[in-house]
């Protein structure tokens, strides 16, 4: 019987290899040291502005520099207690600082899983996420210590916020830029290739 010869067409093409099984094991470990490391600050500084309003302004006293006067009642420093979420809202509801505190507790863990998931090249989403872990833990961390949220920035008629406050805030922001972003270059490319097959002979 004669020996099959193969034709160079018929050259067995090997699958991809799997990007994922060569991954640096120490990658997720970095991934979470970066997290905890950037999100870490911004709880060190909500928590650290929180105790220096505990210690230094009465409940309901506001604190404003002489050199700054002039923007009274626009800005200024005020010891508020927060029983209710982000801003103040449904400070009077029930039991609502444990469930807030659960809804908190839930959604670092899933931060904290999910973030060595995402690609280094997401800048938007991995800042995002570091920016909503930071607010959630530094609240977190107020309502076990105080029992409450201690909020003290007042600008203007919005409600008192807190430094953790603004990082849920800006996170949100970072998020939705991110997302705008990345929609517009995709909607560039695609009209890029559109022109390039219409140039084409």
């Amino acid at each position: 019987m004669m020996n099959q010869i193969k034709s160079p067409n018929d050259t067995e093409i090997n699958p991809p290899a799997d990007t994922h099984a060569s991954k640096n094991p120490s990658e997720p470990f970095k991934d979470i040291l970066f997290l905890f490391l950037f999100s870490g600050i911004i709880i060190g500084l909500d928590v650290w502005t929180k105790e220096v309003v505990e210690t230094n302004l009465s409940l309901g006293q506001w604190w404003l520099p002489e050199s700054l006067s002039n923007l009274q009642p626009y800005f200024r420093i005020v010891h508020l207690q927060n029983k209710g979420t982000a801003f103040g809202m449904f400070r009077d509801q029930n039991q609502i600082n444990l469930v807030i505190s659960a809804i908190a507790v839930l959604a670092s863990l899933f931060i904290i899983y999910i973030f060595p998931k995402i690609e280094k090249n997401e800048r938007a989403l991995r800042a995002a996420l570091i920016l909503q872990l930071a607010g959630a833990v530094g609240n977190l961390i107020s309502r076990i210590r105080y029992g409450y949220v201690l909020d003290f920035i007042s600008v203007g008629n919005f409600p008192v916020f807190n430094v953790a406050d603004s990082s849920i805030t800006i996170g949100l922001v970072v998020l939705l830029f991110g997302m705008f972003w990345q929609e517009h270059k995709e909607r560039k490319q695609v009209r890029s290739a559109e022109t390039s097959e219409d140039d084409s002979p």
